[in-house]
C-alpha cells in the first residue's frame, strides 16, 4: 500500500526530523528498516514504545556499529536500498565507516540523506544545536510573536520538522527520482537552517518590496492585522481569524456586528489598532462555540482554536478521517492521500527489535547469518533472542 510500496529505505535511528522523515516515508508505503545502537534512549522523550507514534510501520532493529561485523551488515543492506538516511553531525558516519562512498561502492544508485542542523560545511557545522537555534539563525523565529514580548517557541513544526524532516523527505525523493533515470545516486545534504531559510522565500520579497517591515507584529501575518490573529472569547477559549480577502472582512464585519469600521479601511495601517479593540470587544462577549456556529455559517475564514484533545472530534476531521486510533490510541492519519496507492493504516510502534528477524529476512539475511550475528553481539538483545 502507498506510492512507495516496493522502495527499501534504510534510516539510520536518530530523534526529531530524522525519525519523522522515516515516519513520513513508511506511511507512503516504502519498506522502511530502522538501524538503532543498542541500549540507546531518546534523551528528553523517553517512553513506552507504543507511545512513540513516530516510530510507527517500521521496524527496529539494534545493530552494534562500533563492531566491524556491524557495519558489514549495514553495508550488505545498502547493496539492496534505494536510500538510506542518517542525522548524525558531520564527519560521524565516516567515522563509523559508513559515509556516502563506503555505502554506495556496491551500489552506485543509492541516494544517501543528510539530515542536520547547519549543514554539512561551515563555521557552524559541527556545532551543538536544536530547532529553536535554527530558526533563530534563519530569521524565522525573530518574525513571530508579539512585539512587546520575546519571541515564542512554535513547538519544534518549523525546524525540526518543516525545514528539516520534510525537506529530507523531498531531497530523497527526489534524489531517487532522478537515480531511476541515470542509475546514480547522490548526497542530500538537508540542513534544517536551509530549510527554515527557503520557507521564508514569501517574506524575503515582501520585505524587498517594501511590504514586510523587519519587526514582529507589524504585518500583515504576523499578528498585527485585526483580520489575521486570534482573540479570546467569554469562557477562555479562542477564535482564529485570517479573513485576509476583502469580501470575506465584509462578511466578517457583519458576522461580529461591528458596524462603525468602513470595509474599504481594512488595509488602513493605521487604523488597526482600533480595528482591534473593537473585534477584541466584540468576540469577548460570547462563547467559543457560539462563535464558531455564528462564524461558520457566514464566509469569513474563521475557526476556533482546538486543543490536542479537541481536534480529532472535530466534525470535519472525523468526517475525513484526519486522525486515526492505532492500538487504542489517537494519532494523525498518513498524509497527504492518494487516490490510486492510498497509505495504508498505520501500525503500531515496535519495540526495539520486535519484528527484526523478519524484517532482516526479508532484506535478504538468513537464519544461519542472524544466528551467527546475534552470537558475536552485533544485534541487540530483541532480534538476538527472536533469532536464537
Amino acid at each position: 500500500m502507498g506510492p512507495l510500496n516496493g522502495f527499501k529505505i534504510i534510516e539510520i535511528a536518530g530523534i526529531g526530523p530524522s525519525q519523522l522523515c522515516g515516519m513520513l516515508l513508511a506511511d507512503m508505503g516504502a519498506q522502511v528498516l530502522r538501524i538503532d545502537r543498542p541500549g540507546e534512549l531518546d534523551p528528553g522523550i523517553a517512553m513506552p514504545a507504543k507511545f512513540n507514534l513516530m516510530n510507527r510501520s517500521r521496524p527496529t532493529v539494534e545493530v552494534d556499529l562500533k563492531k566491524p561485523e556491524g557495519v558489514s551488515l549495514v553495508l550488505r543492506l545498502c547493496a539492496d536500498a534505494d536510500a538510506l538516511f542518517e542525522g548524525f553531525r558531520p564527519g560521524v558516519m565516516e567515522k563509523l565507516g559508513l559515509g556516502p562512498d563506503a555505502c554506495q561502492a556496491s551500489n552506485p544508485r543509492l541516494v544517501y540523506g543528510r539530515i542536520t542542523g547547519w549543514g554539512q560545511e561551515g563555521p557552524l557545522a559541527d556545532a551543538a544545536g536544536h530547532d529553536t537555534n535554527y530558526i533563530a539563525l534563519s530569521g524565522a523565529l525573530h518574525s513571530i510573536g508579539d512585539s512587546d514580548r520575546p519571541p515564542p517557541l512554535p513547538l519544534n513544526l518549523v525546524g525540526d520538522f518543516g525545514g528539516g524532516a520534510l525537506y529530507l523527505a523531498m531531497g530523497m525523493l527526489a534524489a531517487m527520482l532522478e537515480a531511476s533515470r541515470s542509475g546514480q545516486g547522490q548526497v542530500v545534504d538537508a540542513a534544517m537552517v536551509d530549510g527554515v531559510a527557503s520557507m521564508m522565500t514569501l517574506f524575503y520579497g515582501l520585505q524587498a518590496g517594501g511590504r514586510w517591515q523587519d519587526q514582529r507584529q507589524s504585518n500583515l501575518l504576523d499578528g498585527a492585522a485585526p483580520f489575521a490573529r486570534s482573540y479570546e472569547t467569554s469562557d477562555g477559549g479562542f477564535i482564529a481569524l485570517c479573513a485576509l480577502e476583502n469580501r470575506f472582512f465584509r462578511n466578517l464585519l457583519e458576522a461580529l456586528e461591528v458596524d462603525d469600521i468602513d470595509p474599504a479601511d481594512q488595509y488602513r495601517f493605521q487604523d488597526w489598532p482600533r480595528h482591534t479593540a473593537l473585534f477584541t470587544q466584540a468576540i469577548a462577549g460570547k462563547t467559543r462555540q457560539q462563535w464558531t456556529e455564528i462564524l461558520e455559517a457566514r464566509d469569513c475564514c474563521a475557526a476556533p482554536v482546538l486543543s490536542l484533545s479537541e481536534a480529532p472530534e472535530h466534525p470535519h476531521l472525523k468526517a475525513r478521517g484526519t486522525y486515526v486510533t492505532v492500538d487504542d490510541i489517537v494519532q494523525p492519519a498518513p498524509a497527504p492521500r492518494f487516490s490510486r496507492t492510498p497509505s495504508s493504516t498505520p501500525k503500531a510502534p515496535q519495540e526495539s527489535g520486535e519484528g527484526a528477524q523478519r524484517a532482516l529476512l526479508d532484506w535478504g539475511l538468513s537464519e544461519a547469518e542472524l544466528d551467527d550475528l546475534a552470537h558475536k553481539g552485533v544485534l541487540g538483545s530483541g532480534p538476538a533472542a527472536a533469532a536464537s
